[in-house]
């Protein structure tokens, strides 16, 4: 089956750079696809210096949607927004006061990828933090997925007004130059060992493997991975329908359990191709989620009404989109989200809906 390949280098423009995350792009794009994804074949799609956090969430979903394995080499650097603290991968436009708008939230890469089996996802990452977010390192972990394989290093933030270079990606490059893909964890030693002049901060690492589920039925998401990918949607539906009752039984209809299993089955109306039942599934979670008294700006309410949107504008029937609209403009009121203008976009949409009548 051939592989997905996704070379992401990003960084701010200007004096708010930290690393100079597309020099490592020209070495990587040298390696032949099948030795970058350990594949016979695979797709290779590049994003250099990208400017808009949807633009990339696009691709990002895009290639955790293929069927295969995925490998997602991700050079750059972290920022914390000022209203959460949440990690941000720093886009061209970035800037301290507006990370929240115009950085990659580290969140989205974890969601966009949870559904995927365990171990068909690796991530390579070389990755400079700002003094703010590596003193927020300290005491937390950049969460990445509890199915994907994770490989590299956080380098702390270099001297002032100097721009570091990603020498680990840049190691790892070299070594698949050669033609040969080696075992991930031996591919993260020998890159680390060539850096080994330099401090390489905190080095990432995640098992290689995760240990493999006896039919899956220890691991459900397994089972739902799998029932996706042979096409079987109406089982795959069924068994998180199963542990979204178990857990609205055990601990009500609030609880993150539940609302868990509810956005699988968002996410799984969406691989289906049924775009209504994946809005009013998110819309559902979003309104949850603000009734159990998250605050509007949560990642997860974020998420939520985001998908929704998302969700909302690949409807086709026009009957369908009118009813689910005004949900989603009510919802967007209370939450606008991390893009401009999503309210109006919703209700330009919705006006020009009641025009066909």
């Amino acid at each position: 089956m051939p592989g997905t390949v996704l070379l992401l280098a990003a960084a701010p423009a200007g004096k708010g750079c930290l690393v100079d995350a597309a020099s490592v792009l020209p070495v990587l794009a040298a390696v032949p696809p099948s030795v970058l994804s350990g594949t016979d074949t695979a797709n290779v799609v590049e994003l250099a210096d990208p400017l808009e956090p949807q633009a990339v969430l696009t691709r990002l979903r895009a290639a955790a949607a293929a069927p295969g394995p995925l490998t997602v080499f991700v050079t750059g650097q972290l920022q914390l927004d000022r209203r959460q603290r949440l990690p941000h991968l720093a886009l061209a436009r970035t800037t301290p006061a507006t990370v929240r708008y115009t950085g990659l939230p580290w969140h989205w890469i974890r969601e966009e990828l949870r559904l995927r089996p365990a171990g068909a996802t690796t991530l390579l990452l070389d990755l400079h933090a700002d003094a703010e977010t590596w003193e927020w390192l300290r005491a937390n972990a950049l969460d990445c997925g509890r199915n994907t394989v994770v490989h590299g290093r956080i380098a702390p933030p270099p001297a002032r007004r100097e721009v570091a270079v990603p020498t680990y990606m840049k190691a790892v490059a070299t070594l698949l130059r050669s033609g040969r893909r080696p075992p991930l964890d031996q591919l993260h030693q020998q890159a680390l060992s060539r850096i080994a002049d330099e401090a390489p901060g905190l080095v990432l690492t995640a098992p290689t493997a995760p240990p493999p589920q006896s039919p899956a039925v220890d691991d459900p998401h397994a089972a739902i991975s799998a029932a996706v990918r042979s096409g079987r949607h109406p089982d795959a539906d069924a068994l998180a329908a199963r542990h979204e009752h178990a857990a609205l039984r055990a601990y009500g209809p609030g609880s993150e359990s539940a609302l868990h299993w509810a956005e699988v089955r968002a996410d799984l109306a969406m691989f289906a191709g049924d775009p209504v039942r994946s809005c009013r599934t998110w819309l559902g979670v979003a309104a949850a989620r603000l009734t159990a008294g998250q605050a509007a700006d949560a990642p997860e309410v974020e998420t939520a009404v985001d998908r929704a949107h998302h969700q909302w504008g690949q409807i086709r029937d026009p009957e369908a989109a009118r009813e689910l609209g005004p949900r989603l403009a009510d919802l967007r009121s209370r939450v606008p989200g991390r893009r401009q203008g999503a309210l109006d976009h919703v209700q330009r949409q919705l006006r020009q809906l009641q025009t066909q009548g």
